[in-house]
Formats: C-alpha cells, structure tokens, sequence
C-alpha cells in the first residue's frame, strides 16, 4: 500500500517530494496496537506538517501548510479506501486524472468519497493557509457502519463496481461538534491500547455526524418538494445556510444574503423556513450559542468577552444574556464548570 505526494511551484517550475510512503497491508502494523508519523515541510513549498495515525482498517491523517504560492500536487495512491475528508481551511480543486472528474472543497466543508486506487492532481491556493483532516477506512469495515435504504443505495453500487465517487451531491458543513471530535483525536494523550480504543470510538461518532447531516438535508429537500419549493430556491437556501456557517461573526441582513444567492427576501424569509424549519436569524443565533458552548468549553485561553466577539455579538451583556437564555447557566460559570 503506497501513496505519493509531488508538488509542482506554478510559479517558478521547482518540483519535489512532499510525501512518499509505504503501509502495511489493511494498515495493520504487527508490532504495535496503533502507529504514529510526523512529517515536517520547510522548504520553497511553504512550512507545515502531515500527522497520521494507524491501525488495522483505519488511517487517520492531519496536516497544515501554507503554500508561498499557487502549487499544483500530484497524488497517487494504489489502493482501496473509503475516506472521510474534513477541509478545515483553504481551497482545493482535484481532478481524477482516470475519469476528467473534478472534486472541490473549501474551508469548512466535508464529504465522504470512495476510491479503488486514485491518481489525480490537486491545486492548493497561496491564500489561505491549507488546513485538512481526513480518515481512510477499508470498505470491508465502512460498509458495516452504512444504512441501508436510507438514500445511499449509489454510493454502495460505487463500492461494488470500484468506481470513484462521492458519498453525497455536494459538500457539507463541518459543525462545531464534528471539530471537537477532531480535536479529540489529534489530542488524545492516551497510550497503547486505550488510545486506539477512544480514536476508533471517536472515528466511529464522526462518521455518525457525517451520516445524519446528509441524511437530514436529504429529508429537507423532499420537505422542500412537498411544499412546492423550486430546485433553484433550495439551491438559494443551502447556499444561504452555506454562507453563514463560513462566518458566523459577520453582520448579515436579509437584503444582504438575498443579493449574494441572486434571490428576494420574501423567497429567502419563506424558503429557508420552509427548508429548515426556523429563520435565517434563529438559525444563526442558534449556530453563534453553539459555537459560543464549544470554544467556552474547549479554548480555556479566551475570555468571555473574546468569545463574545467571535461569535458576533457587539456587547458582552447582550451576548451573556442571550447564552443564559438558551442554556440556563451563565458563560462565566461554564467556563469554570461553577454550577
């Protein structure tokens, strides 16, 4: 099992090996319960690291780096994997060398995409810093953890076939619980074989996360469709829920996210009910409380205040009344676990 790395400076023609390695088979490793590697860059590419964790049936893999300019990568690797793919920052635009298909990812998005033997070639943007987090699992072990008659049945005749393809039609929104997860597994300070134990646990729940979006925005469309709603609206009202997730901090109006999806407020106000069953405001202020828990709970370093201001609000007090609304206990106290 074997995968390769090349990139390629648009810019100056230099070329070099970012990463090329060898796995055991189904990434068993005989000597220990689970294997960790760590590759440092730093050289005309950029600076960052590639971080992996394996064990049989899973590979795990974090990496960071940020390009001095607009690079092209060319990837290959020659086997079977399913692989759970987090774009936590920057821009990627791959093409499947076999077949001319493009996959995109931006900042904040996910998807799941299967693949027997891949050969493509990516290109990383200069701005901003690339940020991934992806998770190979072997089809023999993910097919277990894939419901039936649940709108997969594509994906599953994917896997049959050997045939590359995305698990859904577009890209999701990475939610503030999946990060934490995330977190969990790149932090976890447990040793052999508790770490193993927590890590698949936690692939497991990720995967769990991944599913029920999917499976939600799924039974949204056909809610959609049963109230008369246009394909071109739902587009409209994905890509205004799309845009929010992006920055939550920011100002919005409704005039404001209409023109940007090329629709009026009335049909945004309508749609998005209709489609997710609260307002564009509601949904927001929804989304600010539960990034406002999860930094509360996770970034010990920032204060009230600072979680505040990420997450919009131009007053504390506004920002902690409206959290002892929506929670019951004040900011300051969940912080300090006081309660």
């Amino acid at each position: 099992m074997k995968v390769r790395l090349r990139a390629t400076d648009l810019v100056n023609l230099n070329e070099t090996t970012i990463i090329e390695r060898d796995y055991p088979a189904n990434f068993q490793d005989g000597k220990r319960t689970i294997a960790e590697r760590t590759h440092q860059a730093d050289h005309w590419l950029g600076r960052g690291s590639y971080r992996e964790l394996f064990f049989e049936g899973m590979h795990i893999g974090y990496g960071h780096l940020a390009p001095k300019q607009n690079t092209l990568i060319d990837f290959e690797s020659d086997f079977e994997t399913v692989e759970m793919h987090f774009a936590l920052g920057g821009q990627v635009q791959t093409t499947d060398l076999r077949t001319q298909k493009q996959y995109n990812f931006s900042h904040n998005e996910h998807n799941i995409l299967y693949a027997a033997g891949f050969k493509g070639q990516s290109t990383w943007s200069d701005n901003p810093a690339m940020e991934v987090f992806e998770i190979n699992i072997l089809p023999s072990l993910f097919i277990r953890y894939l419901p039936e008659h649940l709108g997969f049945e594509a994906f599953r005749k994917a896997l049959t076939q050997q045939r590359t393809n995305l698990l859904a039609d577009r890209n999701r929104p990475i939610s503030a619980r999946m990060r934490m997860i995330i977190h969990e597994i790149m932090h976890c300070e447990r040793t052999e074989p508790l770490k193993k134990m927590l890590v698949e646990a936690r692939v497991i729940e990720l995967l769990l996360l991944q599913l029920e979006q999917m499976i939600a925005d799924q039974d949204t469309h056909q809610k959609a469709s049963s109230n008369y709603l246009k394909r071109a609206d739902v587009d409209r009202m994905y890509a205004v829920r799309d845009i929010i997730e992006a920055n939550l901090s920011n100002p919005y109006s409704l005039s404001t996210l209409a023109k940007q999806v090329g629709t009026n407020e009335f049909t945004l106000k309508k749609g998005f009910k209709s489609l997710f069953g609260t307002t564009v405001f509601g949904y927001l202020h929804e989304r600010q409380m539960m990034q406002a828990r999860d930094m509360l709970l996770e970034e010990k370093d920032k204060t009230v205040t600072e979680v505040s201001e990420q997450c919009g609000y131009q007053y504390p007090s506004h920002f902690t009344t409206a959290f002892k609304r929506r929670f019951g206990v004040l900011p300051s106290k969940l912080k300090h676990r006081c309660f």
